[in-house]
């Protein structure tokens, strides 16, 4: 762990108030405004499902069985039930405290525990098959097919071969939909002796749940232990939860997540063999994030915002080593990312993606962000936003840097899924495929005023098991 703040425990203080933003004396009112944006988030998010509804009551015109999310309405419990409850009572009752008075050395482990039990115990209330054993094996998926990767280098060479619908021996769903990497994970771990939907879904499990390490690392070093400890319990319970356990998608997350950490790392050292490296394996990890998921390429966004929060663009030409380094060996393997993301394009519009409208879907996508994000999550958004002017003034004349990391960092965020929606190619499916963003959204609740912090996570966790319990999810 680098030693960029102090690593002795917190000792805890005074609340503090509510933003740099909104003073003590107007405390009340901002509690009432995040009140507000909570309530009118999950509100958004009902009307988005009343309209797909409506919409779907005559004809499937959306392409989606329980828009905004691909669910179905299906009440229910299951083996997970309890130890979910569990985990949620405990991490409301203990969590806040905990985060604040662990050794900082601790809160991201115990962080990435926490996330641990939280999605394992969501995963299983839909039973040990469909929850966790079977996800990765289901039709469409990426352990469907694997036999054709044997030999690995012929499949590599003529991977865009099989992308179209129309090809002969199209790659499934998943596999046609991310590049080569992707796939290429899932050999591996065949090659090596964890073949099958049960090592799978446990390797997507473990990496996937220590993004809420990641990012509380990212956030230390950005904006300072005090923020980092207060964001602890919701990065770690986020509703998001539900969908990490387990796709793929949240394995990517994790990978996204490391790679930005260590971008904050380099950007944030001293030493130039530190920059250097830590930079190098940044740009690595982001790299072989946007040969994960076609759209990781929007991680360009939130990593400008990191380089910007830490004031230094020396860790720039490491980076891009990296990912230059990552993209030479694909394409060396006989991998053409943009050959594949073009017909990745026309695939799209060959299958549902191009029969579902526009018009409602970019709603519906950030609908999905509510979900996964969680109602604390645009409370504590709301707080940033009013605290945004100072935060720009601040980054101006270079005075309180972890102020300003802790204002800017999630409108990375917000803008890359922005870009997405406008794209009209994340239509639907967003609450998986946009994991690797909205899984930073929750730490955004550390704005909000310490007293609150349980009921604001009580809020989230609710949030999670009212969605897995009242829907089937498709992931």
């Amino acid at each position: 762990m680098p030693a960029a703040a102090p690593l002795t425990p917190a000792v805890p203080g005074p609340p503090a108030p509510a933003s740099p933003a909104e003073p003590a004396t107007a405390t009340g009112r901002a509690r009432r405004r995040d009140l507000a944006a909570g309530l009118g988030a999950v509100l958004f998010f009902l009307a988005l499902a009343g309209l797909g509804g409506l919409l779907q009551r005559d004809h499937q015109v959306l392409q989606s069985p329980f828009p905004p999310l691909e669910a179905w309405w299906r009440p229910h419990t299951g083996p997970g039930t309890p130890f979910a409850i569990t985990v949620a009572v405990l991490a409301v009752a203990y969590g806040p405290a905990l985060a604040a008075r662990l050794p900082w050395r601790a809160v991201p482990w115990a962080a990435w525990a926490a996330a641990m039990a939280w999605t394992w115990s969501l995963a299983l209330v839909d039973g040990w098959q469909r929850g966790i054993a079977g996800q990765l094996t289901a039709n469409g998926e990426y352990l469907t097919q694997l036999n054709r990767f044997d030999p690995l280098g012929p499949a590599l060479r003529t991977y865009t071969d099989h992308i179209l619908i129309n090809s002969p021996e199209h790659w499934t769903t998943h596999i046609a939909g991310h590049p080569a990497g992707a796939v290429l994970t899932f050999v591996v771990l065949d090659r090596i002796g964890l073949g099958g939907g049960v090592a799978a879904s446990v390797f997507v499990l473990t990496t996937a749940t220590s993004t809420a390490a990641a990012v509380l690392v990212a956030l230390w070093l950005l904006a300072g232990e005090e923020r980092a400890r207060a964001a602890a319990p919701f990065a770690a319970l986020a509703p998001g939860a539900v969908w990490v356990g387990v796709s793929g998608d949240g394995y990517f997350a994790a990978v996204a997540a490391w790679g930005l950490a260590l971008l904050a790392l380099a950007a944030t050292r001293t030493s130039r063999a530190a920059t250097a490296a830590a930079g190098l394996a940044a740009g690595v990890l982001l790299g072989w994030a946007c040969y994960l998921s076609y759209g990781l390429t929007l991680l360009a966004v939130p990593a400008a915002v990191v380089l910007l929060c830490a004031r230094s663009a020396r860790p720039l030409p490491y980076a891009l080593a990296g990912v230059a380094a990552v993209a030479a060996a694909f394409t060396a393997a006989g991998f053409d990312w943009l050959q594949a993301y073009g017909l990745l394009h026309t695939r799209y519009y060959q299958g549902v993606g191009g029969r579902r409208p526009y018009s409602y879907w970019i709603f519906g996508d950030l609908a999905t962000v509510v979900a996964a994000a969680g109602p604390a999550a645009m409370a504590g958004l709301r707080r940033s936003t009013a605290a945004l002017p100072a935060g720009v003034r601040a980054l101006r004349t270079g005075r309180d840097r972890a102020a300003t990391a802790a204002v800017l960092l999630p409108y990375g965020f917000l803008l890359a899924m922005l870009a997405a929606d406008l794209s009209g190619m994340s239509k639907a499916e967003t609450e998986r495929i946009w994991l690797p963003f909205t899984l930073w959204l929750p730490a955004a609740a550390a704005f909000l005023p310490r007293r609150d912090a349980r009921w604001w996570l009580a809020a989230q966790v609710a949030a999670g098991l009212f969605l897995n319990h009242l829907l089937h999810t498709v992931w």
